[in-house]
């Protein structure tokens, strides 16, 4: 009889690709695991997996298996976190999100879950998105929040919120009433995230469709340092303008006028069908409500 053990021991393997990552994953012996697509060999009678190559390659009849057990892991987790007392899940659940989101919804979130799953132990990481994407690809977190820039044909994709960036600068660097040009700007020092943020590459990608060259460009992936050497009339930078509203009536930033404006960015939360399914369904819906209900943004 097959088990969803052995269904699970097939998944893992093929989604981290080789037998000591599933096993690490879910903490057993190499041996253990090996066992148990041994006996899933044994009761279709035919390799899952292909012994001539070094990495963990499926065989036809395997991937055939893997997207039944796929299908069956994802049922079996949502029956369980719709049919079972969802206070009683115990574990860790790690997600992944930027400095800007760790600056506004998350700590709702985090109290949020908490109510919900006293038991549950929600391990919050801090990264640029690149570097979490690259984290997520690795199984080293379970779900995170990106500009929906980065893709992962394994995980299930929830749209979550629109983040609405403007140019910033001191009202000393330029005059606020004017209508600048994206020529104009780029003549500007900007002061950009980077491409190892979600919304640094995103907009690199822009002003090349835009056919514009910032000359001058400063790197700088904290967004705390960012915002203060923008208040400080080191250059110009596209900024989150919810966010930072209270800087703006201040006076300590002004928003630039442009034509055409920026884009406004998606962002979405990313999970994988598997271990803690519906807890993640849970953990996305409620981002989503948090996202609508305080206009708090989510961002990369």
């Amino acid at each position: 009889m097959v088990t969803f053990k052995q269904l699970e021991a097939l998944y893992w393997i093929a989604q981290l690709g080789s037998f000591e990552a599933a096993a690490t994953k879910l903490n057993m012996s190499q041996s253990a695991i090996s066992k148990r697509i041994v006996e899933l060999e044994e009761t279709f009678s035919v390799a899952m997996f292909d012994r001539t190559r070094r990495t963990a390659r499926l065989t036809t009849k395997g991937s055939l298996l893997l997207e039944h057990a796929t299908d069956l892991l994802y049922r079996r987790d949502q029956m369980l976190g719709e049919v079972s007392d969802k206070s009683a899940l115990v574990g860790r659940y790690r997600i992944g999100v930027t400095e800007l989101t760790a600056m506004t919804w998350l700590p709702s979130l985090v109290e949020a879950v908490s109510e919900v799953y006293p038991r549950l132990q929600l391990e919050p990481v801090v990264e640029v998105g690149a570097e979490l994407f690259r984290k997520f690809e690795q199984d080293q977190l379970d779900l995170v929040v990106l500009p929906d820039i980065f893709s992962d044909s394994r995980s299930v994709t929830v749209a979550l919120q629109t983040v609405r960036l403007v140019w910033m600068c001191s009202p000393r660097l330029l005059d606020s009433e004017r209508m600048w040009t994206l020529n104009d700007l780029s003549e500007q020092k900007l002061l950009a995230q980077g491409t190892s943020s979600g919304s640094g590459l995103f907009y690199e990608r822009w002003f090349a469709h835009e056919n514009i060259n910032f000359s001058r460009t400063v790197t700088v992936s904290n967004l705390l340092a960012q915002v203060g050497l923008t208040m400080s009339g080191l250059g110009i930078s596209y900024l989150p303008k919810h966010c930072l509203q209270h800087l703006l009536e201040r006076g300590d930033l002004c928003e630039i006028k442009c034509d055409p404006p920026l884009p406004d960015i998606d962002y979405v939360a990313l999970y994988r069908p598997g271990r803690w399914v519906g807890v993640s369904q849970d953990i996305g819906a409620m981002a989503q409500r948090l996202c609508d209900y305080s206009r708090l943004l989510i961002a990369g």
